[in-house]
C-alpha cells in the first residue's frame, strides 16, 4: 500500500485524533519558532510541506506568514480549513516532492512528522533536500523534523503503544529492512459496545540524521539548530 494510500483509506481518519489536542500542539511549535528566531523578514512567504491538520500552518500564520499548505489528503486539508479560520492559509492538494513549483523563492520551507520519510526511497530524499534548498530564498530557512530510525527495534520492542481512550486503542508496529521500515498502524475501535480491528500497513525511508545533515550541508545550508524535540531529530536550517 502507498503512503497516500494508507492515510486516504486509514491513517487520515484518526490522525488528529492521534496527534493529540491541537491548541496544546499549535501553542509548543509556536513557543519553539519564537524561541529559534524564525519569523518573516522579506516576503513572508512560508511553505508546509506535509501540512496535515495544520499543527504547524496555524502558528506560522499567527506570526504573520503567508502560508501555503501542501498535503495529498483532502481530509486533513479540510479539517486545517476549519482550524485556520480567517488566517492566512492557502491549501493546495499535491504532490510535496513538486516543492519548487509552489512559489517563488519562499523565505521558509517547513516539513514536520514524519513527512519526509514518506518518500519512495533515499534517492528521493537526497533530491528533495536539493530542490528545497534550490526553491528557498536567500537567507531563507527550512525546518526539518523526522523520526530517527539508526536503532532497530526487534522483538517485542517492535511494539509501540501510540494512544488509546476509552473507544480507540492504536500500536504501530515496526519491521526494519536495510533502508526501509514497514510500518502497521494497528487500530482498536470501539462502536456499539463492540471493538473492531482496523489494519493498515506501509513503507518508511528509513532516515538517518548524519545524512540527512550530510544533504543539507551538500547544498549549501548551515545547521542552526539540531536536538531531538518530542522525540524527533529537529533542524534548523539556513541558505547562505
Amino acid at each position: 500500500m502507498t503512503v497516500k494510500e494508507h492515510y486516504d483509506n486509514h491513517l487520515g481518519h484518526f490522525y488528529s485524533w492521534m496527534t493529540g489536542d491541537f491548541q496544546t500542539k499549535c501553542s509548543d511549535f509556536k513557543n519553539f519558532i519564537v524561541e529559534n528566531s524564525v519569523k518573516p523578514t522579506s516576503n513572508k512567504i512560508a511553505l508546509d510541506l506535509g501540512a496535515g491538520h495544520g499543527l504547524q500552518s496555524i502558528p506560522l500564520a499567527e506570526i504573520g506568514f503567508k502560508v501555503l499548505a501542501i498535503d495529498f489528503n483532502q481530509q486533513l486539508l479540510d479539517e486545517l480549513k476549519v482550524n485556520a479560520k480567517d488566517l492566512d492559509v492557502t491549501l493546495i492538494n499535491d504532490d510535496i516532492k513538486k516543492v519548487e513549483t509552489f512559489a517563488d523563492k519562499p523565505e521558509l520551507i517547513v516539513c514536520c512528522g514524519d513527512t519526509l520519510s514518506h518518500l519512495d526511497n533515499k534517492i528521493e530524499v537526497k533530491t528533495f533536500i536539493a530542490n528545497i534548498a534550490k526553491s528557498l530564498h536567500k537567507n531563507g530557512k527550512l525546518i526539518l523534523s523526522f523520526r530517527d530510525y539508526s536503532n532497530k527495534s526487534t522483538g517485542i520492542d517492535r511494539f509501540i503503544p501510540v494512544k488509546s481512550d476509552s473507544t480507540k486503542i492504536l500500536t504501530c508496529i515496526l519491521d526494519y529492512e536495510d533502508e526501509f521500515v514497514n510500518v502497521t498502524d494497528l487500530l482498536q475501535e470501539r462502536t456499539d459496545d463492540v471493538w473492531k480491528q482496523k489494519v493498515s500497513t506501509y513503507k518508511k525511508v528509513r532516515l538517518l540524521t548524519n545524512e540527512i545533515v550530510g544533504h543539507l550541508e551538500g547544498n549549501g545550508m548551515t545547521i542552526k539548530f539540531n536536538q531531538i524535540v518530542n522525540r524527533l531529530t529537529t533542524i534548523i536550517a539556513s541558505k547562505q
